[in-house]
């Protein structure tokens, strides 16, 4: 299993990114996908999800902001970031969830600052 993510960058408040997680070596298009995130000194914590049927499930503080999709011809999830604030600094890393196990991507740096 393999997870890839890309998009990360610096970007001013009110800006936008564009993340994505390309995985493979497993049946992507069956499996829960996640992102996470973990700021300087802080817990890491679950921000987006995405079921294989494609609901979605995002933390109150992305809410409106954040928008979680995948691509299952291309086994790909994105999550794209609107309104970014300071405080959605952090590294950004995608999840799968297959069976009991769980895998992780390297992750993504997103700092928003002006």
């Amino acid at each position: 299993v393999q997870l890839v993510e890309s998009g990360g960058g610096l970007v001013q408040p009110g800006g936008s990114l564009r993340l994505s997680c390309a995985a493979s070596g497993f049946a992507f298009s069956r499996y829960r996908m996640d992102w996470y995130r973990q700021a300087p000194g802080k817990q890491r914590e679950l921000v987006a999800q995405i079921t294989s049927d494609g609901s979605t499930y995002y933390a109150d503080s992305v809410k409106g902001r954040f928008t979680v999709s995948r691509d299952n011809a291309k086994n790909t999830v994105t999550l794209q970031m609107n309104s970014l604030k300071p405080e959605d600094t952090a590294v950004y890393s995608c999840k799968a969830a297959v069976s009991t196990l769980s895998y992780w991507g390297q992750g993504t740096q997103v700092t928003v600052s002006s």
